[in-house]
């Protein structure tokens, strides 16, 4: 069975759960936490790695003890220092550490004095009210515990989209191999581009639809197959997620692609449009009484409705239609727009790579520029940098400017935005740089009147650029703040500043919804990568989907403009 990197990235997330909850050592527990962190998000297969036997200790973050595990784990499947501490702790104690309120010691306690090992056990504890009496724990505590249980049986689980591209992709290559095949194409929210994916819509074109079925339900990956059919089978893949799959006519192609794309709400008003021109439409075709008039391509759906084709990501109702029919549909972004990135971190700070490593790295990906945008010094985790290092910083960059060809590295800083708004480096050294990207890494859970108030105070000051990460949430992590996006996306306009989409896998920060808030508000948004590494730069390709759902185009975006023209944007800011 292939291994993907969410299924290391799973096991090493696992290992700090279980070394966690037994109070092991926290460098030892963090080492695994950044490996299946890094591990997850790579764009690079460490199975194909392994298989080209390559030294997997020049990966950032992964040393000679987490390299043989790796190796393992691609070739056995299996990870023996894993199934060691499982032994010490069940493995299913460590999903209580996903419960809203438990934390290691607070599992730890429920495991020892309740024997809970399970969210079914914990949740007939609290509902008994045997959680309130634990030290540490108390009334409150226990409710909040029973909200969240509540909540997780009746929310269905979801993939971050990176995470879902590890098993649609390859899955597709697979099918597009089976003889007879003639289109394989992945639909639902994957295609749309959503940043979770709940389950897979695969559509395929054959000659001989029982070839393509006994292939699917035989693919290695296979946990349990759910149904089985001509036209349509279901499984369930090992990392739990399902997979449906459809083969469907040529001549109805199309209109089954646009059905499965969906979102359901843009699909009810195209069916309604249908109505109107005494049409038909679903998944089989557009049916003038029983006639069928369109159907073999998308195109041939939207045109029956009198629409142009309207780009997955944008189909979730949200005023698609109405743009469509005033001939108003926007051009979107796409991933050969992008001249640069700018916000990128090295060695210097929390990197894994070096400043002319990553600057060859964004050369081979055709920028144009790179901005160098390391932590300040507040963030001590990530070795951030004072004054003087960072102008040594500046330094090395003017001295690498002068032996690169084909790319200009530009002098920035990821400068921590403290709580009451001020900036964690002073004027002076600010004033030197070609950009300064703000960043909330500290007190989450501010009002929101004061949240708000200090990121319009820290944009307000004279050397700000962008913000980071807007929202600071974490998918299926952290929530984002409480904060009043609409005062700081009209602050920004009246600055001259610009708001960041930050396009790692675990933040796609901002929002669709805000992406589309500042194009109407007319502030440009920076698609970056927050690279830590050479392989991060592939994580744009997540960004931009997102900018694509924000109904972003080119001239939304900073970092499409040639080097000249960002150079006198960035300026204007300062």
């Amino acid at each position: 069975m292939a291994v993907h990197n969410a299924d290391i990235a799973a096991i090493f997330e696992e290992m700090a759960d279980l070394l966690e909850i037994q109070n092991e050592n926290p460098f030892r527990i963090r080492a695994y936490r950044n490996a299946a962190r890094q591990v997850e998000g790579m764009g690079v297969a460490l199975a194909d790695l392994v298989a080209k036997d390559e030294d997997l200790t020049e990966l950032p973050g992964i040393g000679n003890d987490l390299a043989a595990k790796i190796q393992e784990i691609v070739t056995t499947g299996k990870c023996k220092a894993l199934e060691k501490l499982r032994k010490q702790l069940p493995s299913s104690v460590t999903e209580l550490l996903k419960v809203p309120g438990l934390g290691p010691k607070r599992v730890r306690t429920l495991y020892d004095q309740l024997k809970v090992k399970t969210t079914s056990q914990l949740a007939r504890a609290a509902k008994a009210g045997k959680i309130r009496e634990l030290e540490g724990f108390g009334a409150k505590t226990e409710q909040t515990i029973l909200d969240a249980l509540t909540a997780r049986t009746t929310e269905p689980r979801r993939f971050k989209l990176a995470v879902a591209a590890q098993y649609a992709e390859p899955l597709r290559e697979y099918l597009a191999k089976t003889s007879g095949v003639k289109q394989v194409e992945l639909a639902g929210s994957y295609r749309r581009c959503r940043e979770t994916v709940g389950d897979l819509d695969i559509l395929v074109t054959a000659r001989e639809s029982g070839k393509v079925m006994d292939r699917f339900t035989g693919y290695d990956e296979v946990a349990k197959v759910m149904s089985k059919g001509e036209t349509r089978s279901t499984v369930i893949l090992k990392s739990g997620l399902q997979v449906d799959l459809r083969v469907v006519d040529p001549e109805c192609y199309g209109a089954a692609l646009h059905y499965f794309t969906g979102s359901k709400a843009h699909n009810v008003v195209i069916r309604r449009l249908g109505q109107q021109k005494q049409l038909k439409i679903n998944e089989y075709g557009v049916f003038k009484g029983a006639l069928r008039v369109a159907g073999e391509t998308e195109e041939s759906v939207f045109r029956s409705v009198g629409l142009p084709w309207i780009p997955p990501e944008l189909r979730e109702e949200r005023g698609e239609i109405e743009a469509a029919r005033a001939g108003k549909l926007p051009t979107l972004i796409e991933p050969k727009d992008l001249r640069g990135d700018l916000h990128v971190h090295t060695k210097a700070t929390d990197g894994h790579n070096t400043l002319r490593e990553m600057a060859e790295a964004a050369r081979v990906q055709g920028f144009e520029y790179l901005a160098i945008t390391e932590h300040s010094r507040r963030l001590t985790v990530a070795h951030g940098l004072d004054v003087k290092q960072l102008r040594r910083q500046m330094e090395d960059i003017d001295a690498l400017n002068a032996s690169l060809k084909g790319i200009t590295v530009l002098k920035g800083i990821e400068v921590d935005i403290l709580e009451d708004g001020a900036l964690d480096l002073p004027d002076d050294v600010l004033g030197e740089l070609d950009l300064v990207v703000g960043a909330v890494h500290s007190q989450f859970k501010l009002s929101r009147a004061k949240q708000t108030r200090r990121i319009l105070k820290a944009m307000d000051h004279p050397h700000f650029t962008i913000l980071a990460h807007p929202s600071g949430r974490l998918i299926d992590q952290r929530e984002p703040y409480d904060v009043d996006m609409l005062k700081v996306i009209r602050h920004a306009r009246a600055r001259g500043c610009f708001l960041e989409l930050n396009a790692h896998p675990e933040r796609l920060d901002l929002l669709d919804s805000h992406c589309q808030l500042a194009k109407e508000e007319g502030v440009r948004i920076a698609i970056s990568s927050d690279a830590h590494s050479v392989q991060d730069f592939d994580n744009l390709q997540y960004g931009v989907g997102q900018a694509r759902r924000g109904w972003l185009e080119k001239d939304d975006v900073l970092n499409t403009c040639p080097l000249k023209e960002l150079r006198a944007l960035l300026k204007k800011t300062m």
